[in-house]
């Protein structure tokens, strides 16, 4: 998924279960999107986070 896809992805997924997502980059390169309070991955892998609340 490229970045704009994935930052499109995660603000509807923030505005619709209200809860904070991350953006990161995968294993293989490209973009992923998930509830922060899921991922336990690496903070360096961390492109972005869309909080609905800010």
């Amino acid at each position: 998924m490229s970045l704009p896809d994935a930052n499109a992805y995660a603000f509807s997924l923030a505005s619709t279960l209200m809860v904070s997502i991350v953006i990161f980059r995968a294993g293989d390169g490209t973009m992923a999107v998930m509830p922060f309070a899921e991922y336990d991955g690496d903070e360096d892998a961390i492109v972005g986070e869309i909080d609905p609340f800010a």
